[in-house]
């Protein structure tokens, strides 16, 4: 049987405090059937340069401005030719060098077409202060607060190819769109490894009073655009967690 081949996207802007510790969790990996695919949005720092010392085992480089998060993402989709499509943050790294043999292992043991685990949140220490633990899928749960982490999401090219790639109107919460419409619109078959994945460093726009404000109103219209309702326990599920964070910061 031909080797899966991972294709892992890493998006990035004025990120060279960060990015030297994304890209050595990859290319410490112990799966070697990896394409890298990093899309900058234009960098003013060092960025550049620390890609550069990368350029023999970064398989493509994208540089120019974009118009955000998401529109970078769909670029790196777009060049990828890996089987299997995993997002990595320039601030995130994977949690040991056998992330990706687990899960390429997991690929083709359950032969799903989507498959996540957990996650860890760090703060600038490198202190754990957040651990996402998900859980197996069941239907109608987006409606009542659950999703998976996103950073853990590894999906197969051809999901992406025929259900389409991240909603660019949603400037947040794109990806909440994207894995509703992979799983509970469009029943993508997904399993789910009882494995942290990534560890990502806590900040972002969603976890800003505004960004939850915000990020609230995207979520609204991600689930009317596909007509999805609710559990009226939906806010307090998804959002006291975070507002309590905020209060006891």
């Amino acid at each position: 049987m031909d080797q899966l081949k991972i294709t892992i996207i890493t998006v990035c802007y004025n990120s060279d405090k960060t990015i030297e510790r994304t890209i050595k969790s990859i290319l410490q990996q112990s799966y070697d059937n990896i394409e890298y695919i990093i899309i900058d949005g234009g960098s003013t720092d060092d960025t550049l340069n620390i890609l550069k010392k990368h350029n023999d085992t970064i398989n493509f480089v994208l540089s120019e401005p974009d118009e955000g998060l998401y529109y970078a993402m769909n670029k790196g989709i777009k060049f990828a030719t890996g089987d299997v499509i995993g997002i990595l943050n320039s601030d995130d790294f994977f949690k040991d060098n056998f992330v990706l043999q687990k899960i390429v292992n997991q690929f083709e043991i359950t032969k799903s077409h989507m498959v996540y685990g957990n996650i860890d949140y760090v703060n600038n220490e490198n202190k754990i202060v957040r651990y996402w633990k998900s859980s197996v899928f069941k239907k109608k749960s987006f409606s009542k607060g659950w999703h998976p982490p996103h950073p853990s999401l590894f999906i197969k090219k051809k999901i992406y190819d025929k259900y389409g790639i991240f909603n660019t109107n949603l400037r947040i919460c794109s990806d909440f769109e994207l894995m509703l419409r992979f799983f509970e619109v469009n029943n993508i078959s997904s399993s789910y490894l009882d494995l942290t994945t990534t560890t990502m460093l806590v900040g972002g726009a969603s976890n800003t009073l505004a960004g939850i404000i915000r990020g609230r109103k995207e979520i609204n219209v991600a689930f009317k655009l596909h007509n999805i309702k609710r559990s009226i326990f939906y806010d307090y599920y998804r959002y006291m967690p975070k507002i309590l964070k905020l209060i006891n910061k």
